[in-house]
């Protein structure tokens, strides 16, 4: 027979399961929204490929308030996708080298506490470039793409660093609920 007890903590763990599901739901649509948000909005520095990297907000809001795997979760379903929906399946390939190089410098920044916010935002879009730029580089057997790399990485801390710092307000004012869930 299972106790009171039992059942009952198999009821909250449910709740919190469901809610957990719920929140990573919200924070993929919410992804994908801000992606698409994005791709309306055309920015041209003399480089293709500018972004704003709206959608590396909920990567950074993922990254504090729920841990590194639950970021990779959110930006590997937003990077599907985005790029079945809205771009060619290349883009899916690029998206998660850039996606990956990106992650992995901001986990480490943020466990060793290299950074604040702003610093690790700035170095995920800085990675995120060069992580793209490596993949384009193995893709075209050629380093010329490298060319545009002074453009994107400026182009990249400018973003990561608004990314950042609009990052830092919503974790402030989110992550106590978030991590109650």
């Amino acid at each position: 027979m299972i106790s009171r007890k039992e059942k009952e903590t198999t009821r909250r763990g449910q709740a919190v399961s469901t809610k957990r599901t719920a929140l990573f739901g919200l924070l993929i649509a919410l992804a994908f929204v801000l992606g698409y948000v994005e791709s309306l909005i055309p920015v041209y520095l003399g480089a293709p490929g500018v972004k704003l990297g709206l959608a590396n907000l909920v990567t950074m809001i993922t990254l504090y308030c729920m841990g590194v795997k639950a970021a990779i979760a959110v930006n590997v379903v937003r990077i599907f996708l985005s790029g079945f929906t809205f771009g060619p399946a290349s883009a899916i390939l690029f998206s998660l080298a850039g996606a990956a190089f990106s992650l992995t410098v901001m986990a480490v920044c943020r466990k060793f506490r290299l950074f604040g916010m702003v610093g690790v935002s700035i170095l995920g879009g800085v990675a995120h470039n060069i992580g793209q730029f490596l993949m384009a580089a193995f893709v075209v057997h050629t380093f010329g793409v490298f060319s545009y790399l002074p453009v994107l990485l400026a182009a990249g801390t400018v973003a990561g660093a608004l990314i950042g710092l609009l990052g830092g307000m919503v974790v402030q004012r989110i992550s106590r609920v978030i991590r109650e869930i």
